[in-house]
C-alpha cells in the first residue's frame, strides 16, 4: 500500500501543505503591507509631533532626526526612549521625548512630552493608558484639560516640591478618586525635564556634531 493512500498520512500531509502555503501567504501579505505600516506610523508620530510643536518654528525632517536613548535612573522604564529633535536653520529649537510612567494605576502610562531649547514645556500628551475608566482617563486630552497644566512649566516652575500633585504638597490637580494617574504622570515628566536638564547638549546635537565633538 502506498503511503499517501493512508487516510492518516494523507491528512498529515495536506495539513502540513496548507501550513506552508498559509505561512507563505503570510509572509507575503506582511511584506506588501510593511511599508505602508511605516508610513503610516511616520505619519502619525509627525501629526503628534506638530500638534506640540509649531510647524512654523523649525524646518528639519524631525522625523529623520531621532535618537533613542536609554537611562532606567531617570525614566524608570527598560524601554528606550525616542527623542526627536526640531530644528531651525540647523539651530535647536525643541525635542519631542517618548517616555513611559511606569506606576499608573493600571501600569504603564506612554506620554510625549515636548520640551523648548530653555527647558520650558511646550506640552504634554497622553498617548496611551489604561487607567480605570472614569476616574484616571482625565489624563486624556480628549476627556479634559487636565494635561494642558503642563504647558510653559519649567524647573522652575514651579521649583522642586512643586512637582507633585496637591495631596503630596504640590502645585497640580489630582482627581476626584484618583490620585495614582496624575502623580504618576507628574513623575514622569519632572524626571523628563531633569533628564533634559542633565544631558541637553547630548540630545539635540547633530550626528556630525556626536561624532566630532572637539570640532566648532
Amino acid at each position: 500500500m502506498r503511503l499517501t493512500q493512508n487516510p492518516v498520512i494523507r491528512s498529515g500531509v495536506l495539513l502540513g501543505l496548507i501550513a506552508v502555503l498559509g505561512t507563505a501567504l503570510l509572509a507575503g501579505v506582511n511584506a506588501l503591507t510593511y511599508e505602508r505600516i511605516v508610513e503610516q506610523e511616520k505619519l502619525r508620530v509627525l501629526q503628534q509631533f506638530n500638534a506640540l510643536v509649531a510647524t512654523t518654528s523649525y524646518n528639519n525632517d524631525v522625523l529623520n532626526d531621532r535618537i533613542d536613548i536609554r537611562d532606567e535612573a531617570f525614566f524608570h522604564h527598560p524601554e528606550p526612549v525616542a527623542v526627536y529633535r526640531a530644528r531651525m536653520d540647523d539651530k535647536p529649537v525643541a525635542v519631542l521625548m517618548t517616555v513611559t510612567a511606569p506606576d499608573g494605576y493600571n501600569g504603564d502610562i506612554r506620554l510625549l512630552v515636548a520640551i523648548d531649547i530653555t527647558g520650558t514645556i511646550l506640552g504634554v500628551r497622553v498617548v496611551s493608558h489604561r487607567e480605570t475608566p472614569g476616574l484616571g482617563d482625565p489624563i486624556e486630552i480628549a476627556r479634559g484639560d487636565w494635561i494642558l497644566g503642563f504647558t510653559d512649566k519649567s524647573l522652575l516652575n514651579p521649583q522642586g516640591r512643586g512637582w507633585a500633585v496637591k495631596r503630596d504638597g504640590g502645585e497640580f490637580d489630582q482627581f476626584t478618586g484618583a490620585t495614582i494617574s496624575p502623580r504618576a504622570v507628574v513623575k514622569a515628566v519632572h524626571r523628563t525635564l531633569l533628564y533634559f536638564k542633565a544631558n541637553q547638549q547630548s540630545l539635540v546635537e547633530t550626528a556630525a556634531m556626536a561624532a566630532n565633538p572637539d570640532e566648532n
